[in-house]
């Protein structure tokens, strides 16, 4: 059982201290062993992120880290002991993830890649099998959803139209909150644009709101989006 639990990468004193030696065969199991959980990794964000959505991409990369990280961390071993943290050190965000969680897919994926490419492949399909277990468990119970939505609300009126508190009743009443962000002239100064930040519940129905609205804005257009417009563009 403790045979078991240990690394199957031998190692032999030397000059410089312990170096490990790896053969043909750990090497493969190793590497298999992490392409196999890097794909397990990108089996449960794909479920995970099943209702906001993901990209190939990043099911992709999270397949390729886990042996990546194996190779190089074998090989590290081999050629002078270097630290583990330089590992981590190789992975440089090119853009920023769009969720947080995204991030923690990464370090999951470069973790296991680690734990297999010191040889101990009974703990990295453990701590696998645990952190799976949790992710799945955490996003089927829907654990710390919010109830609200930061959305976006742009409304168009006419140039004659007063908006002032125009809305309030009816954004009062599908909101938890709201506030008008930006007004500004559009299509040469004969319409208006109002910018509302609302917070909207995940349950309304956003069609009625909508209908509500047209019936004051002399059905122009009305637009909701997800996305949560940054100060510095307001201020544009």
């Amino acid at each position: 059982m403790n045979n078991l639990f240990s690394s199957i990468l031998s190692s032999s004193d030397a000059v410089y201290g312990s170096v490990t030696e790896v053969t043909t065969g750990s090497f493969i199991a190793c590497l298999l062993v992490s392409l196999a959980l890097g794909f397990g990794t990108s089996l449960v964000y794909m479920f995970t992120h099943r209702k906001e959505g993901f990209t190939q991409s990043y099911a992709v990369t999270l397949i390729m880290l886990p042996p990546i990280v194996c190779v190089l961390l074998m090989l590290v071993n081999l050629i002078g002991g270097i630290a583990i943290a330089g590992i981590f050190g190789l992975t440089r965000y090119r853009s920023v993830a769009a969720d947080p969680k995204d991030i923690g897919y990464v370090f999951l994926a470069m973790a296991i890649g680690v734990v297999a490419g010191m040889g101990y492949i009974v703990y990295a399909i453990i701590f696998f099998v645990i952190m799976a277990a949790v992710l799945i468990g955490l996003g089927f119970f829907n654990y710390a959803a919010p109830k609200t939505s930061d959305m976006t609300l742009k409304i168009a009126i006419p140039e004659n139209l007063n908006y002032d508190g125009l809305f309030d009743s009816v954004l009062n009443k599908y909101c938890t909150s709201w506030k008008l962000r930006r007004v500004k002239t559009t299509n040469f100064g004969s319409m208006f644009d109002c910018i509302y930040a609302i917070k909207l519940p995940t349950n309304v129905e956003q069609k009625k709101m909508i209908d509500e609205i047209r019936t004051l804005n002399g059905n122009m257009t009305v637009t909701l989006t997800l996305f949560k417009y940054d100060d510095q563009i307001y201020e544009k």
